[in-house]
């Protein structure tokens, strides 16, 4: 079976997305669509679209694909689906039912799709959601994710930007999966890097949202393609400041060193540059982990903000299934910037 399907794509995985200033723009040009029910749409920047059933309960709705960014065509089914997964679990909900999403050129091996689709299948299933069929048409690459619908009640439904002051921050998986990615179709990253990016974004963000119940959760977002730093943009808004705590954030250690060789991502400047407000505080900390901030996640961890007597408690259940798992931040009340470093 012929399974090389880097070959014929030019990005994949999250750092493919448009970048967040070009969305941003086009979302702009579109009039609001207000509709009876309609409680989170397209203009709130959050991680899926709700919808009220009734008074208790909502839809959570989201979609997601993009083109592979590992070789194997089974392992990258199981990440992009993770990765359409993780909006609902982002949202406080539990996914009920996903649709296959399917772009494939005309003359590949079709078995290289069964694989993807058994990978995708896979992780629908880990997930405890039906899988009902989908879409695919022909493209010049191959791409695949899924349309995944959840269910949350409304009094458990999470916003990515209602921190409040005075919360904790923990950011549940390690970032700089888009710098190992990088190296690695550069031929330049190790085996063991490489492994462990696959894993991390293999890993359904399932286990740590399920901790949240019972604890005093004030936001929640999953980090993918827009970065971290441009993901606590959207958490903070207009409303607070996010201080980061540097030397507490969770990395995959080879993706520090690899970007400290330059070998960093496209898309991670298209995030810089989105995030220049930014660049005062950034220029202080050392290249490497500026690089980190900015890379583009695929199927990333979630960033939480919790009460801040709660947090110590609910990093120790999530590091019983995530244990890069860490408090790297804390919520003020606003201040100049958006953000901060100490």
């Amino acid at each position: 079976m012929e399974s090389s399907i880097l070959a014929s794509c030019t990005s994949g995985g999250c750092g493919a997305k448009l970048a967040p200033g070009v969305l941003a723009d086009v979302l702009a040009k579109i009039p609001p669509f207000p509709a009876p029910g309609l409680l989170v749409g397209y203009d709130a920047s959050d991680d899926g679209a709700v919808y009220a059933l009734d008074h208790d309960r909502c839809l959570v709705s989201t979609a997601d694909f993009f083109s592979p960014m590992v070789d194997d065509p089974r392992t990258f089914g199981r990440i992009a689906a993770a990765n359409a997964l993780s909006d609902v679990y982002a949202m406080g909900g539990t996914p009920i039912l996903a649709l296959n999403l399917v772009c494939f050129p005309e003359k590949m091996d079709l078995d290289v799709l069964a694989e993807i689709l058994a990978g995708g299948a896979e992780k629908t299933a880990e997930a405890g959601a039906a899988l009902g069929g989908g879409h695919s048409i022909y493209d010049k690459e191959p791409k695949y994710g899924l349309s995944v619908t959840g269910l949350v009640e409304r009094k458990r439904l999470l916003r990515n930007n209602t921190p409040r002051p005075g919360d904790s921050l923990i950011l549940t998986k390690p970032l700089g999966v888009g710098i190992i990615l990088a190296a690695a179709r550069g031929g330049a990253a190790s085996g063991a890097a490489v492994e462990t990016a696959v894993a991390c974004m293999e890993r359904l963000n399932r286990y740590a949202a399920e901790k949240l119940l019972g604890y005093d959760v004030g936001a929640c977002t999953d980090i993918t393609g827009f970065g971290f730093l441009n993901h606590g943009l959207e958490m903070a808004g207009n409303a607070v400041t996010l201080r980061i705590f540097p030397d507490a954030l969770p990395y995959i250690p080879e993706a520090r060193a690899y970007a400290e060789e330059y070998l960093v991502t496209a898309a991670g400047q298209r995030n810089r540059n989105h995030a220049v407000r930014l660049a005062g505080q950034v220029a202080g900390l050392p290249f490497g982990l500026q690089e980190l901030l900015f890379d583009p996640q695929t199927s990333g961890g979630l960033l939480i903000s919790v009460e801040q007597a709660q947090a110590a408690s609910l990093l120790r259940k999530i590091q019983a299934d995530d244990p890069a798992a860490a408090i790297i931040g804390s919520v003020l009340s606003r201040k100049e910037s958006p953000l901060e470093f100490g």
